[in-house]
């Protein structure tokens, strides 16, 4: 049944990776949040890290909005349910405007996003070092596609010049809604898979006041709430879920600095249908929480880690022998790496990892088997019988010797088996998105009841 909601919205989008999208996004929810007002975030694509910083300012999970995982009507029924209650929504984009899937496509874009979720989009112009050459770029992203460009904030940009730049995007039919300065205190830092993640960084609460306090100066942020107000109502289709478990299933998810990285519409998806979500840590628990029904372990930076990760030896017993004992297992990326026998840092100092799969990761200097994916399962297994399928995406700068061939792995250009698979596991580099293919958390869910029957028994 089609429904309707009106949230107001904007999207913030950049002209390109490191234009400034995260930091006037971070600084527009923290002076938002300063003034009261309730506020829901959202990440275009399926990036990790630039929610962390969000939720870290708002207080609430931030959601990643993804053509690519969950299509039109999947997109808009996630959006419009997260964004109920909050006066106004906030999209960070992803690359720039229109960089889609591949070189040569707006699919999966933010313009697409945007065009999807009928939102205003406000540009993020990086212009250290122009000033008539901007307004050529203004001119490009207004007229390369059709849009829903209506605002512009001009990033590294001096007080002094903002008038100038101010004029050019008026002559372009756009609101100037501001400029950025830059703010060296509130810096954050990157590494191999992006910024370092928000609970490494150093005096965060004070960097985002800063940034907050930037933007009340120098942003237009009463004509950001009123553009935002501009968004007309948005349709959406309630997709069918899974029937939930007649009794609840204990999950433990593996959370700490190691592993950090999940969609909270996973978690919410599992919650949704049977799951009671255990949070505990690889690197300080010394066992695994009671009673567990099913692990979850998600990607992040256990490479960081891995000495840590060795020295406790108590919960790598644990996570092993729970393996051993055929408790269903979720494990991505950076958890596929812990299940394996070992580890090796960019050091090429080697450290025992749980020990329950075959393989030996190690890190290396270039990205491996980067982008979206469909799978493909090759056999009847935990997540998918044979033939099924669920989509999902790899960033990684490691390699193990033991990939898997449980799916075929297809991508735009070229394809290749991975993931160690069974009945009750599914351990690989691929990160899934559930709403991708919601009986396959069902099917997960399953396995833990029927771990849970023996368990008891």
């Amino acid at each position: 049944m089609k429904k309707t909601a009106n949230p107001s919205r904007v999207a913030v989008i950049g002209t390109g990776s490191g234009c400034g999208k995260t930091t006037v996004t971070c600084a527009l929810l923290q002076a938002f949040c300063n003034r009261g007002i309730a506020v829901s975030s959202f990440k275009c694509g399926p990036d990790y890290i630039d929610p962390m910083f969000h939720q870290k300012v708002i207080g609430a999970p931030s959601r990643n909005l993804d053509l690519f995982f969950c299509g039109t009507d999947t997109v808009r029924y996630l959006f419009c349910q997260a964004a109920a209650g909050a006066e106004i929504s906030v999209i960070e984009g992803v690359m720039g405007m229109y960089d889609g899937i591949g070189g040569d496509s707006q699919e999966g874009s933010s313009n697409h996003l945007a065009m999807v979720t009928e939102t205003p989009e406000i540009l993020v112009a990086n212009v250290r070092g122009m000033s008539l050459s901007a307004a050529a770029m203004l001119s490009g992203f207004v007229h390369f596609a059709p849009n829903r460009l209506a605002g512009v904030i001009f990033n590294g940009a001096s007080e002094g010049m903002y008038p100038a730049y101010a004029k050019m995007a008026r002559e372009m039919g756009l609101q100037a809604l501001g400029y950025f300065p830059l703010v060296p205190q509130a810096a954050v830092e990157s590494r191999h898979l992006g910024l370092v993640t928000a609970g490494e960084v150093e005096n965060l609460r004070e960097k985002m006041q800063l940034l907050a306090q930037t933007a009340e100066k120098t942003l237009d942020l009463d004509s950001i709430l009123a553009l935002a107000r501009s968004a007309g109502p948005l349709g959406y289709v309630s997709p069918r879920l899974p029937s939930p478990l007649r009794h609840p299933v204990r999950i433990g998810v593996a959370w700490d600095e190691a592993f950090c990285f999940y969609y909270a519409d996973n978690l919410e998806l599992l919650k949704a249908i049977g799951a009671e979500l255990v949070f505990f840590s690889p690197l300080r628990d010394p066992d695994l929480p009671e009673r567990l029904d099913g692990l979850y372990l998600g990607g992040g930076y256990p490479e960081l880690y891995a000495q840590l990760l060795a020295e406790n030896g108590a919960m790598r017993r644990a996570v092993r022998n729970a393996v051993k004992n055929d408790m269903p297992v979720i494990a991505e990326c950076g958890g596929f790496l812990y299940l394996q026998q070992s580890l090796a840092d960019k050091n090429g100092r080697t450290f025992p990892m749980a020990g329950a799969l075959p393989g030996e990761g190690k890190m290396t200097d270039r990205l491996i088997r980067f982008g979206y994916v469909d799978l493909l399962s090759r056999r009847e297994q935990m997540l998918c019988p044979e033939g099924g399928t669920i989509r999902g995406h790899s960033f990684h700068y490691s390699e193990t010797t033991q990939n898997g061939e449980g799916f075929l792995a297809r991508k735009r250009k070229g394809e290749y088996l991975c993931v160690q698979s069974g009945p009750r596991l599914y351990a690989g580099y691929p990160h899934l998105h559930f709403w991708s293919n919601p009986d396959a958390a069902a099917r997960f869910l399953g396995q833990c009841a029927a771990y849970q029957k023996e368990r008891e028994a």
